[in-house]
Order: structure tokens, then sequence, then C-alpha cells
């Protein structure tokens, strides 16, 4: 398999204060530990500046216009609790968007082929309407309403791993029966609060919580008892990942207690149903990870896992 990488440097220029866990160091070590030998295989892009039409309909132009328009011309902003904006944080978010849309193109234009998308900020706590948990824009919800405009695709499928539930992913997809979300996460009580397994939005929308602790056994049987069959049976014509790593034993931020192997396996198991499904068409964004040593291990098994397929 194909595996192409997208990322941009001004992904580096969205700053979010001394601090925060949201931090450009990930980004720079996820990028340092794929330039490893391992890693020689990958096809390496500069992604492109995403258009504005792009957006939509994933979000609201009123949010569009939000964002555009709280844009500091110096220092940081504040839009909520954790999420802040910089003079570089609109061009990072529209480099990650624009990165969405070239994995799609080239996972459907190339036979054999996946790609993995290296940005920041994440996407996936971003409503239609409001920016919040570290996210301005939902990429992978962005991606698959690309993929059915211009391919004409019918069911996109989106997986998420973060140890935060997707809540802006579920909220632009809850209404549509074509579009696919699946998620495993820690709760309750945790980030954002939503996430239960009774939200199932027209019978395409399924969470497994998991509560704190819960280690590989726990995430590892979410997955094979309820979200692998439930994916299997939507039969998605895409799949679309929100790679987050936050559910590792070394994030500061949760406590599943994941290990970089775990990655590896749940990656691996992605990628047998794209085969019977999709033709292994699958675009994987990065979505959270705070510990630098843990994310850089678990992001660099996910990558290594989509090389090898």
């Amino acid at each position: 398999m194909t595996t192409h990488l997208f990322t941009h440097r001004d992904c580096l220029f969205h700053d979010t204060g001394y601090g925060h866990a949201e931090r450009p160091d990930r980004l720079r070590m996820v990028l340092q530990f794929l330039e490893e030998e391992d890693f020689n295989a990958l096809i390496r892009h500069d992604a492109s500046y995403g258009e504005e039409d792009l957006l939509f309909p994933a979000h609201t132009k009123s949010h569009v216009e939000h964002i555009k328009n709280s844009r500091p011309t110096s220092g940081i902003v504040q839009l909520d609790p954790d999420t802040f904006m910089s003079p570089g944080s609109f061009d990072a978010a529209m480099r990650g968007i624009g990165a969405a849309r070239d994995a799609v193109d080239v996972v459907m234009t190339e036979k054999d082929t996946n790609a993995f998308c290296a940005i920041r900020p994440p996407g996936h706590h971003a409503e239609a309407d409001k920016a919040m948990g570290f996210c301005l824009f939902n990429n992978a919800a962005v991606a698959a309403y690309y993929a059915r405009k211009k391919y004409g695709l019918t069911r996109i499928a989106v997986i998420d791993f973060d140890v935060h539930h997707g809540n802006g992913t579920q909220h632009i997809f809850e209404k549509d029966p074509d579009l696919f979300y699946g998620s495993t996460h820690q709760s309750p009580p945790f980030y954002p609060g939503t996430g239960y397994a009774n939200e199932t939005g027209v019978g395409n929308i399924v969470n497994v919580p998991l509560v704190e602790g819960s280690g590989s056994k726990a995430f590892r049987d979410a997955y094979k008892d309820t979200v692998l069959p439930a994916l299997e049976s939507f039969n998605p014509e895409l799949l679309i990942i929100s790679a987050g790593f936050d559910a590792h034993h070394l994030d500061p931020l949760a406590n599943i207690n994941l290990e970089a192997e775990d990655y590896t396996w749940i990656t691996q198991e992605l990628l047998k149903i794209s085969e019977k499904c999709c033709e292994g068409r699958v675009v994987s964004l990065l979505e959270g990870g705070y510990d630098l040593t843990g994310l850089s291990e678990s992001a660099c098994a996910h990558v290594k896992a989509l090389l090898d397929a």
C-alpha cells in the first residue's frame, strides 16, 4: 500500500500560548519521528491551502465569518476556555482543510493508496456553528462532504479513537443516514460531556464510552464487539479516521491507558474493513495527543500500519 503524508509548516504557526496542551511541539515531534528510516516510503506533500467553499456544508456561513473575524493581528484571542487563536491560526486551519481535501483526492484517484494528514489545530470538536475543544473547523466532516460532492460517494464513515468524544462530527452527521460516525472515548464524566451509548442519531451513530482506567482489552473489545461490526454493516465507500492518540497511558489529559501497539491493532482492523468495503480508501487526520512521547510513538505505530497494509 502506498501512503501519502500531507502537512505544512503553516500548521506550526497556530500559537495557543504558554502552557497550552495543543502546542506546536506536538506536530514537530510527530514529523521528526516520521523522518526515521522506517518511513522512507512515505510520499510527502505540502498541503494545499483550502478554499473557504470547502467549509460548507459542514459549517455555517456565520461560523466561518466568526472565525475569520476573530483573527488577531497580534497576540492571542480566546474563543472559549480551551480554544485560542493567534495571527497564524486561520492559515493553519485552512492548511488542515487543504490537507484533508488533498488526501481525499489521492485516495480516490490512485489505487492501493491511503493517506495521513499531520495537521493542527485538530477538528473533531468543532460543531457546525461553534469552535470548541482546541478545534476551529471540523477536518473530518469537511473531507466527507468534499468526497460526496467531488466523487459522488454516498456512504462515508468516520471512525474516531481519540480519547475525547468527537461531539462536532456527531453534531454534523447525526441527521444524515449516509454519514456514519463511530467513536470510543473516555466517559462519563469527561470532556465534552457527550457520546453516551444512547446517542445514535438516525441509526448512523455508534458510541462506546470507556470508563477511566479501561486499558487495552476494553478498548479492543469495544471495537471487536460493537464499532467494527457496525462499520462493516454500513459498508462505506470511503473511511476517514479521526486519529487522536490521547488515550495513550502517558497522556496527561486522560486515563484510558493504551499502548502504542493498540494503535497498530486498531489501524490494522480498520484497514481490513476498508479492503472489504472501499478498496482500501482511507484518509487519516491527526486529532489529539498531548504527551510528546506517547503521541509520537502512537502516531508512528499508526502510520507504519498504514504503510504496511
